[in-house]
């Protein structure tokens, strides 16, 4: 209830938005990150500045609140299991043990009824040579865990690009996945809370760029049809886990209008940041209530919108066109150090006409280096 103390593992953007939402709920929190300052510590309580997998800094992280989330999904589960029995941890640890490891994660989401890539566990050059005679090229080889952003990545379309493998197999746990021909990718935010309430938010359709997200786009321009399957794919997934908070999840849609998940996100996701000023309720805070164990409502979209990533080598030129864009609602993380590449906030646009606000972000030229 208000007034008591929700922790966060994780002090970036993600915790920041989560941390903001909790203290207009009147909840006081507290964040557990290594860098002094993180954009969460910023508006928290108060920050315990630790390693995340430092026991002690967990403990009494564990000591101080009365309930436990993360942001990220590399979380020391020992160090959440230790705890368990001193805090609330509504997501758990099992929600996290299946969605750090992608074989876990692809072999949870066929007994859950969805469809995905085919895939193959590989270990070594000799499995990684069979798993490709079964699934052809091309194909994807991902480590099982770590990677993010398109990192711990190779795409395969030929055998010629099977040495490039060596820096994957050395991990000896990596999983190979068949190429989805798809259309475009989009994504839904889902919720439940302990009593099994679920709730979806809108279809977002989202545009990466080297890897990384670059707009979501709301609603995805899909047919009712094919936006209808990913809605309910999320809800079959949520039941399954037995999910108490948020969790984002990825497809692929191709052009048939079949969806694919490709993976999950545990926590609050970039594509979901539109639905802070788009929806009746943000994702961060119905993750919150999620995991708070308060009621969950239907979620409204009140005007299509486009939301677009700045990155490390966007801010100079969008500080300095601030003053040309007065709808825009301009969200900086506060991030100390800004690095190529590196989220360092977003713009979010509420419109009337998706294709001409797509057209003005494009004619803006502040994301001019990925238009290259």
């Amino acid at each position: 209830m208000p007034g008591q103390t929700m922790g966060i593992i994780g002090g970036g953007q993600l915790g920041q938005m989560m941390a903001l939402d909790a203290k207009q709920t009147g909840m006081k929190v507290i964040v557990l990150d290594p860098t002094p300052a993180c954009p969460a510590g910023q508006c928290a309580d108060k920050q315990i500045v630790a390693p995340y997998a430092d026991r002690a800094a967990i403990e009494e992280l564990a000591e101080k609140s009365d309930v436990l989330t993360y942001e990220f999904e590399n979380v020391d589960l020992a160090a959440l299991e230790a705890v368990s029995d001193r805090v609330a941890i509504p997501q758990g640890t099992k929600l996290l043990a299946i969605t750090k490891h992608r074989l876990r994660e692809k072999d949870f989401l066929h007994r859950a009824g969805c469809q995905t890539a085919p895939y193959q566990a590989v270990s070594d050059a000799a499995s990684l040579k069979a798993a490709v005679a079964t699934i052809g090229y091309p194909a994807v080889l991902k480590t099982c865990q770590g990677g993010y952003d398109g990192h711990g990545q190779l795409v395969l379309k030929a055998a010629a690009d099977l040495e490039k493998a060596a820096p994957i197999l050395a991990t000896g746990d990596a999983i190979l996945e068949g190429w989805v021909n798809f259309k475009l990718e989009c994504s839904v935010m889902v919720a439940r809370n302990p009593e099994g309430e679920i709730t979806t938010f809108p279809v977002a359709e989202n545009i990466h760029h080297n890897e990384i997200l670059h707009e979501t786009i709301v609603p995805a321009r899909i047919s009712p049809a094919t936006a209808k399957k990913a809605d309910q794919a999320a809800r079959r997934i949520a039941a399954t886990l037995n999910l108490r908070g948020i969790l984002g999840v990825e497809f692929f849609v191709d052009a048939a209008g079949e969806v694919y998940v490709n993976e999950l996100a545990p926590r609050p996701h970039n594509s979901g940041h539109y639905t802070i000023e788009a929806c009746n309720f943000s994702q961060f805070a119905i993750h919150n209530r999620a995991v708070w164990n308060w009621p969950l409502p239907k979620i409204s979209l009140l005007s299509p919108v486009v939301m677009v990533n700045v990155l490390g080598q966007h801010v100079a030129s969008l500080r300095a066109q601030i003053g040309q864009h007065p709808t825009w609602h301009v969200h900086d993380y506060g991030k100390a150090e800004v690095r190529e590449n590196r989220k360092m906030g977003h713009v979010t646009i509420l419109t009337a006409d998706l294709e001409a606000t797509l057209k003005d972000v494009a004619a803006s030229q502040i994301w001019h280096t990925e238009e290259a």
